[in-house]
This record gives C-alpha cells, sequence and structure tokens, in this order.
C-alpha cells in the first residue's frame, strides 16, 4: 500500500513528466492551436505542482521529486524523436503517448493507495482528469 506521502511524491514526479514533455517540445515548430494547447496544458501542470508542494508544506514534508537524470534524459529523448521528423502530429502523438503513461501510473497508484488524506486523495484524481482530458485535447492533430 501506498501512504500519503508516497502518493504525493508520485503526483509531483508525474507533473513534472509532463511539464518536462510539454516544455521539450515548445520550441519545436508547429500550429498556433497545438501550441496553444500545450501551453493550456503547461499551465494545468504547474498549478498541480503548486498544489502538491501546498498540500507537503501542510504536512511538514519534503516531497521526493524527480531526479534530475531522468529530467535531463527524458528532454533528450523527446528532442531525438523529434530529430525524425516534427509536425503537429508527432508531437500530439508524443503527448498521448506521455499522458496514458501518466494515466497507467495514477490508477496503479490509486489502487493501492489507501485514500485515507481526502485532499491527497482529490489532487490524484484531478491529476487523472486532467491526463484525460490532455489526451482529448490532443486527438484532434493526431
Amino acid at each position: 500500500m501506498k501512504d500519503n506521502f508516497d502518493m504525493l511524491s508520485s503526483i509531483i514526479k508525474t507533473v513534472q513528466m509532463g511539464q518536462i514533455g510539454i516544455r521539450s517540445v515548445l520550441d519545436s515548430p508547429m500550429s498556433p492551436g497545438i501550441q496553444k494547447a500545450l501551453h493550456s496544458q503547461l499551465k494545468e501542470y504547474d498549478a498541480l505542482e503548486t498544489q502538491a508542494h501546498e498540500l507537503a508544506k501542510q504536512r511538514g514534508w519534503k516531497l521526493t521529486e524527480l531526479n534530475p537524470a531522468v529530467r535531463t534524459m527524458a528532454d533528450m529523448m523527446t528532442k531525438a524523436k523529434l530529430s525524425v521528423g516534427c509536425n503537429d502530429s508527432r508531437i500530439a502523438s508524443m503527448m498521448v503517448q506521455g499522458n496514458i503513461r501518466g494515466v497507467i501510473k495514477g490508477l496503479k497508484n490509486s489502487h493501492r493507495y489507501d485514500h485515507n488524506d481526502p485532499q491527497i486523495s482529490a489532487l490524484s484524481r484531478k491529476l487523472l482528469d486532467c491526463e484525460n482530458s490532455n489526451i482529448l485535447q490532443m486527438e484532434g492533430y493526431l
């Protein structure tokens, strides 16, 4: 079972991976529509990260964040995938794949979590809803 601290740390790591994925593609050529959608998604992730840090601060916790090496590798992998060819469909496909990984991780964590903190449970649900919404947003660009 995941305890409250582990669940909140997992939420923060998932959010940070989403932020990295989006920031890694924002300098690439893309249509204004997908660029606007990605900026909106990044704002959502930023808000979720702020909420997670606020919950941790209220509890006196220092969250386990994403390892800097993982951050660097994720950015490099994204840029490498885009070097082969970059268009809206390719970017949308990469974003959907990342969101699907986030949904899977979130659902697995949810099943392993005892849900004894309603604020952390609500934030976890909010992240899952965000990931699902992001997938739907990207469908039109595939």
